[in-house]
């Protein structure tokens, strides 16, 4: 693991485009080449999918990578970057429809040949590749470019923050990556459809969209509905992705998974993130700005409504935390700091970045939130993945079910009243000297309920340690300057012995916040 298709391409990907006039026409009948063959107004449904993927499971492993030519296959960065899809012919933009589709090509890591189709009252039409959508900018291409080359993925838009304009809403590009923006945010954090063996020794697998069925929205539509076709070494899967657009936009996900062999580390519902430093930071980072990361915390719901808080890192070596949990509510990878001056970047905006937070839909049983923290030198990389593992292991044959809600906002947690952490601080410990042997936390919590308390109200700080040694002095006080309280303690550690901290904030029995969770390790 390390670059990530949305990282390398972000520049790419958060293209506004601009209201547009014509339409891309789509073939007319029905594309033999998915085995769906809906030619009657009204065949095509989930369960088409569904077939598709079962039959396809009960076959050998065959991705749909074509070679390329040169002049596609031998792109860099910017040469990919220099590709761009042709406005005017966005789907449905002569149509004047509230969404519109546009597509990528393939060429430079993008191998993977993806077919588009349109579902039009039932009925499946494909989408034809044709050279002229694209403008290839300085690139040596032919005109005689192969018709059956093929998409590498597809964006939705969609009158997001203006009535005139048709903003960037949803991207489904490489391997089973896909991400969403709410109003006034910028793109960040990204899903996956599935995650496969991420953080185990052995090689990580990526299952791959390899074709996708568009629901033609009506002229009043405020959603749309996109169909996927998922397929692995391991595993084929049908993907129902509801997509609603607006100031939190909501993603209603169903999925079918048909194993062709076991897995040893299923991820369900997979968030990937970026975290390069922040103001938790231990290590000496060399960069004008204080604090650089798409999310800065893992959150979790379980089933018995406690919320567990587990602010991110960049580690010195990779790092993988369980969090067993039973029937979860949600769990989630946010951006809870939305202070320009915490970051001090005009171009990259990370104070504009999505939270996301999956919303189990059902009973998910026994398992646990996996988060995995990579070891990163830069921001281009997604170095955090976050996923529901199930406690029994998938075996070959086996199928599954599964659906949630995806929300990415800016605050999907706005109804809150308790109190939520809202910031993590480390540094050495001591008072008249300072000893960096000795490790001072300061933990801020912030919430309704936090600010409706007297500055005289008994709070109790409750900190717990799994080894080291917790100082006498652990102190909750308010925080006039946030409306909040102020937690913090220190903690001589046991030479270089890691070490798990637990901290939250009660008066008497009643507990008043989240819990915050922490992996100290002495860098």
């Amino acid at each position: 693991m390390g670059k990530r298709v949305f990282r390398v391409l972000s520049a790419f990907l958060v293209l506004t485009i601009a209201s547009v006039s014509a339409g891309l026409a789509v073939a007319q009948g029905t594309i033999d080449s998915t085995g769906i063959d809906e030619g009657a107004a009204g065949g095509f449904t989930f369960a088409s999918v569904a077939r598709r993927a079962s039959d396809l499971a009960a076959r050998a492993y065959a991705p749909d990578r074509p070679e390329l030519p040169h002049y596609f296959a031998d792109l860099d960065y910017d040469k990919y970057r220099d590709i761009r899809f042709q406005r005017d012919h966005s789907l449905w933009g002569a149509e004047g429809l509230p969404f519109r589709v546009q597509f990528f090509p393939r060429g430079f890591m993008f191998k993977d040949r993806v077919v588009v189709n349109v579902v039009d009252q039932g009925r499946v039409v494909p989408v034809d590749f044709v050279g002229d959508l694209f403008d290839y900018g300085k690139n040596p291409v032919p005109t005689d470019i192969p018709a059956d080359l093929g998409f590498a993925g597809l964006r939705l838009l969609y009158p997001l923050n203006r009535d005139d304009v048709f903003d960037e809403v949803a991207v489904f590009l490489g391997a089973s990556y896909f991400r969403a923006v709410a109003q006034g945010l910028h793109y960040g954090i990204s899903a996956r459809g599935l995650a496969i063996d991420t953080g185990l020794g052995n090689k990580e697998e990526f299952p791959v969209f390899r074709e996708f069925w568009i629901e033609k929205p009506s002229r009043d539509a405020t959603e749309i509905t996109v169909y996927a076709l998922m397929d692995s070494e391991s595993v084929t899967g049908a993907y129902r992705f509801r997509i609603q657009p607006g100031l939190e936009t909501l993603v209603d996900v169903k999925a079918q998974l048909f194993f062709r062999d076991s897995v040893e580390k299923l991820g369900i519902a997979p968030l990937t993130s970026m975290f390069f430093h922040g103001e938790n930071s231990e290590r000496f980072m060399d960069d004008f700005r204080p604090e650089v990361h798409d999310s800065d915390g893992l959150i979790i719901e379980t089933g018995h409504g406690e919320r567990i808080w587990r602010p991110l890192t960049n580690p010195a070596g990779l790092r993988i935390a369980d969090f067993e949990v039973e029937s979860p509510r949600a769990f989630g990878l946010l951006q809870r700091d939305r202070d320009f001056t915490h970051y001090q970047d005009l171009e990259a905006h990370y104070q504009d970045r999505p939270s996301a937070l999956v919303e189990p839909l059902g009973d998910w049983g026994k398992g646990f939130v996996q988060l995995v923290e990579i070891p990163s030198d830069s921001e281009r990389y997604d170095n955090i993945v976050a996923f529901w593992v199930p406690q029994a292991k998938v075996e070959a044959g086996q199928q599954m079910q599964v659906e949630y809600r995806l929300r990415f906002s800016a605050d999907p947690e706005a109804k809150l009243l308790g109190g939520r952490v809202r910031s993590t601080r480390i540094g050495a410990g001591g008072t008249d000297v300072l000893d960096r042997n000795v490790r001072k936390f300061v933990l801020d919590f912030e919430g309704d309920t936090l600010a409706s308390l007297p500055p005289e109200t008994p709070v109790e700080a409750v900190v717990t340690v799994s080894a080291g040694t917790l100082s006498e002095l652990v102190v909750a006080q308010p925080n006039p300057e946030i409306q909040g309280w102020r937690l913090f303690f220190e903690l001589t550690p046991d030479g270089d012995t890691p070490v798990d901290l637990r901290a939250f904030l009660r008066e008497g029995d009643d507990v008043l916040s989240e819990t915050w969770t922490y992996h100290w390790v002495r860098e």
